[in-house]
């Protein structure tokens, strides 16, 4: 009785740590379907000219805004997941820290929208604002927060993984920590920003997987 107790205490966490780790590996998928999917039917929207933030705004705004909430609690999922997980090495204090943090941005980005411009929503004057309202100013400084974080994250794993001696796992890592921190180019950067909430929910996702697999 005594030998098996331990076992039959730890199932539950492990389930809890599993639903915890899948909800993170979700939170990518869930906001990119949300996003090509309000792409392609709000009309006026132009991934070239107009960010995915943008789709926050407009009458059909709530959906985007949901979407960002929703992917920003299964990142703060997986955060509270990671720390669950990983108990020993580098970075099991700070990756939870880290990817919590973006959680945190993905919510606040929601929650406080950008400003309406170059012609979007249908009826929005199609040049730049002239000013910048506080709440965008307040969207843009938790996106760079956000990402900003996630790049430290994927240094601290390829950190972790270089000393583990797993060669392309830290690759992988500091290549995506390297993409999340190009700076942005005025001439394509709603792109840009595309580009790099896929890689970033991309990493966010196997890291997901990852840790399930070998937990």
């Amino acid at each position: 009785m005594t030998a098996t107790t331990p076992v039959a205490n730890a199932a539950p966490a492990v389930r809890r740590s599993d639903r915890l780790l899948i909800a993170g590996a979700l939170a990518g998928p869930v906001f990119f379907a949300s996003a090509v999917i309000q792409m392609a039917t709000r009309e006026g929207f132009d991934i070239t000219r107009h960010p995915i933030s943008q789709l926050a705004t407009g009458g059909a705004g709530w959906i985007q805004i949901s979407t960002f909430v929703l992917a920003g609690l299964g990142a703060l999922a997986l955060a509270v997941g990671i720390r669950r997980t990983l108990t020993e090495g580098a970075g099991r204090r700070a990756l939870p820290i880290l990817v919590g943090t973006f959680g945190v941005g993905l919510i606040v980005s929601g929650l406080f929208p950008m400003d309406p411009e170059n012609g979007f929503p249908v009826g929005t004057p199609d040049q730049p604002v002239a000013r910048m309202s506080w709440h965008s100013v307040v969207h843009s400084a938790s996106a760079v927060a956000a990402y900003s974080a996630l790049a430290i994250a994927g240094i601290v794993l390829t950190v972790r993984c270089a000393r583990r001696r797993a060669v392309l796992p830290a690759v992988l890592n500091g290549a995506t920590a390297l993409v999340l921190v190009l700076p942005m180019s005025p001439d394509c950067m709603s792109i840009q920003i595309a580009v790099n909430g896929l890689v970033a929910f991309a990493w966010t996702t196997v890291l997901a997987l990852s840790l399930r697999r070998t937990r």
